[in-house]
């Protein structure tokens, strides 16, 4: 019998279009019923929910943006009475009021669902282990990767963030067979296991579901030939569920399966708003199609991707996100994002891939210095040499000169959960 988590009959062709305009029509009421601000943004558009008839229709109404979840904090955006929320999570809010979401507790049987579902996906299956390194507590990540984990069958190691030595000992102990973690905190792990002696290719460990931030091609190569393992990503947002909106198959590794009987995604140019077809890159938007405590209609991410085909299952998929659009440097007329740095830094012999990106004012231009640490054998030479090839190939390839830093290993600062790539020191 096919577990609940795996309706393969719903993901493809007519089948999936059905699921997708029936659950989308029952959303689109739900939330004009229960929730204020979808109330009037729908009157003000002149639609009812009545003129959605298939998921085409969707591009006549409104976005959602993170804007809009803050000015109606705590509660507002719910559609449920708040004696049906059973959980609730938020963002960390370093950039303003937080973005609070809710879940019934079918919320949080879906999202258990999806998060197996997700696991499955990645190569993971039932009764081997879990390390979950994701942080704990309102940030979804670590709770969703847990309750997943268990819906699939596993063990759960509940480590969460932080404590890196003692991480280390319990991935030798414990010998789990997965790790969720997020990219830049999984290299620092491996820093750890390389200090202690130990080659991390020696490990239980076989596969790394790896989200909660854009990573590139060169970063899972590195990933992937220093630890042994396949490297898989995960996505999802907050605002939208948690991780498991869509993920990477472990026998494809091209671009992330969004699961669209849940979630229905649209690529808009980020300017204009207008959807884009199939294959063309620019911002993804989500609307939930099975969100009880809070459903979001059209839902701005500002993460930038496309739409492909699927491969390894019917759905399609977003290719890797490539950044955000709130994550873009404009250097002097020239948009910049952290994911070009880090593809040229981690080509770059004598160069660990831990790098930041310093923002300052000189004068009246803006100024950009590429801070990296060099890997523990390079030799001062070495660290010379990196540091021109570095800013040769930012020059070459993104149109714009840069200062670079090769400091000392370890002299920048890690994160647990999402790597600040960006320090911006410029008056405002």
């Amino acid at each position: 019998m096919r577990p609940q988590w795996d309706p393969a009959d719903q993901l493809g062709g007519e089948a999936l279009a059905a699921v997708q305009t029936r659950r989308l029509r029952r959303t689109l009421r739900h939330v004009y019923d229960h929730v204020a601000f979808y109330r009037d943004a729908f009157d003000r558009a002149g639609l009812r929910p009545e003129d959605c008839r298939s998921p085409a229709d969707l591009a006549r109404f409104p976005f959602t943006t993170k804007a809009d979840l803050r000015d109606n904090y705590p509660f507002g955006m719910f559609a449920v009475d708040r004696s049906e929320v059973r959980r609730i999570h938020a963002s960390s809010g370093t950039t303003g009021r937080p973005t609070v979401v809710g879940y019934t507790q079918r919320d949080l049987d879906t999202w258990a669902d999806l998060m197996a579902r997700s696991i499955h996906a990645a190569g993971g299956r039932p009764g081997q282990q879990v390390h979950v390194a994701y942080g704990y507590g309102l940030f979804t990540g670590g709770l969703g990767a847990h309750y997943g984990a268990e819906r699939l069958g596993c063990t759960v190691i509940p480590a969460s963030g932080g404590m890196t030595a003692r991480q280390v000992t319990l991935i030798q102990d414990f010998r789990p067979e997965i790790i969720m973690v997020t990219p830049s905190y999984l290299l620092t792990l491996l820093d750890e296991f390389e200090r202690r002696g130990v080659d991390p290719r020696t490990t239980s460990l076989r596969v790394g579901i790896l989200g909660a931030e854009p990573w590139t091609e060169e970063m899972r190569r590195e990933i992937e030939e220093r630890s042994g393992i396949d490297a898989v990503d995960i996505y999802g947002l907050s605002e939208v569920m948690g991780p498991g909106v869509s993920q990477e198959c472990v026998e494809t590794k091209d671009g992330l399966h969004i699961w669209e009987d849940h979630f229905y995604p649209e690529v808009i140019d980020p300017l204009t708003g207008a959807v884009l077809p199939d294959g063309e890159r620019g911002e993804l938007v989500l609307t939930s199609l099975t969100k009880e405590a809070m459903p979001v209609i059209r839902y701005r991410t500002r993460d930038l991707t496309r739409l492909l085909p699927g491969t390894a299952r019917p759905v399609r998929r977003m290719e890797k996100v490539t950044g955000r659009t709130d994550d873009m440097v404009i250097l002097r007329g020239v948009n910049l994002f952290p994911t070009q740095i880090e593809e040229i830094v981690l080509r770059t012999p004598g160069v660990a891939p831990h790098f930041q990106l310093r923002l300052t004012r000189e004068g009246r231009l803006d100024a950009l210095t590429v801070r990296a640490e060099a890997r523990p054998a390079a030799t001062p030479e070495q660290r010379a040499d990196a540091a021109v090839a570095i800013a040769a190939a930012v020059r070459d390839g993104v149109g714009v000169s840069v200062a670079v830093e090769v400091v000392d290993p370890e002299t920048l600062e890690r994160s647990v959960g999402k790597i600040r790539r960006i320090v911006d020191l410029r008056t405002r």
